[in-house]
């Protein structure tokens, strides 16, 4: 704790006064709490604060401290401060969003309870709306995870690297995919040498909690007059047949990932290539609909999830009342 008393001495002037918090006092707290942090008593311009310090950092959860820190505060009648080595900048920010003390020693003291915010001169990360959609790589990732529950291995027990494997992205795709469901407060990170996914909710309720979140995987729509290769997805009314009782529809949509796509536009294998009329339109999306899909058959659909949400904003009754079955059979 000395390291924490030389820094609040040093930005505020004043010598504070740090002391474990009594034993019958943490016994007002839940063991999950106690078991989180270490707690202090801190006497700070002749305010008492407790001091929370988290024990796994690896693990820090803006939600959970939030949450937890209420509790704590009721519990011991005091407000509460977090205590912790290192934070980034981007969870400052969230911290700072939720109104939660904090004391990361060298770095920042951000003490709204007490009118203070001193830090560090430092570049922050680029502030990030909270209500912006998901990335495409943390949509599919998100994905993935509920359509495909019943996989013997799932996606929760694959390292972080051995991930980017299976799914084809680069390290730091993924790297950067869970770091954007860490923030929207779908997922945490756990382990030390290691690092795995792993998901707040179950499937239902991870559907419904992020689906405002969640973004046609659509790029754009383009049109040929023969279909490109022999394995593609159906997609759009095309594939809803399989999902409800919708007939096929005239018009043939296939999907296609957009990194292929502009392969076969390179190399002039896309015969016709318009964005007006043609016998198959090609749905370019944003991510793998190969990987993603429940089913591989060369007459397979795209998955019943990005297919619903590839049409959602669509007006048309029929095609609302199939998108309804699609949920009620994979949600419900």
């Amino acid at each position: 704790m000395q390291r924490v008393s030389a820094y609040i001495q040093d930005i505020l002037g004043y010598q504070p006064t740090l002391e474990p918090v009594l034993k019958d006092r943490l016994g007002k707290l839940p063991l999950f709490i106690t078991a989180t942090y270490n707690f202090y008593e801190l006497l700070l311009l002749n305010r008492t604060l407790i001091l929370a310090e988290i024990k796994d950092e690896e693990n820090l959860s803006i939600l959970n401290i939030a949450k937890q820190f209420e509790q704590i505060r009721q519990a011991l009648n005091e407000n509460v401060v977090l205590l912790s080595g290192e934070i980034t900048a981007f969870n400052r920010k969230r911290l700072i969003e939720r109104g939660v003390n904090f004391i990361i020693p060298g770095k920042q003291l951000f003490l709204p309870d007490m009118l203070i915010d001193l830090r560090e001169t430092y570049s922050t990360q680029k502030v990030r709306v909270k209500e912006q959609k998901l990335l495409p790589s943390a949509q599919f990732i998100l994905l993935y995870y509920i359509l495909h529950r019943y996989e013997k291995i799932k996606i929760d027990q694959y390292p972080l690297h051995k991930l980017a494997e299976k799914f084809k992205y680069t390290k730091m795709a993924i790297s950067n995919a869970v770091d954007d469901l860490k923030y929207h407060e779908l997922c945490t990170v756990r382990g030390s040498r290691e690092k795995f996914i792993h998901f707040e909710y179950n499937e239902s309720e991870l559907w419904y909690t992020a689906e405002k979140l969640l973004s046609s995987p659509v790029l754009k729509r383009v049109y040929v007059d023969e279909k490109p290769e022999r394995f593609l997805y159906h997609s759009n009314t095309y594939a809803l047949s399989e999902y409800s009782d919708m007939n096929r529809s005239r018009q043939e949509f296939y999907a296609i990932e957009k990194d292929r796509f502009y392969y076969l536009q390179k190399n002039g294998q896309l015969k016709n290539l318009n964005d007006q009329e043609g016998q198959v339109c090609l749905e370019v999306w944003k991510y793998d609909p190969d990987i993603l899909a429940t089913e591989v058959t060369e007459e397979s659909n795209v998955d019943p999830l990005s297919l619903y949400l590839s049409l959602k904003e669509s007006h048309d009754e029929r095609i609302e009342m199939a998108l309804e079955k699609i949920i009620e059979k994979f949600i419900w």
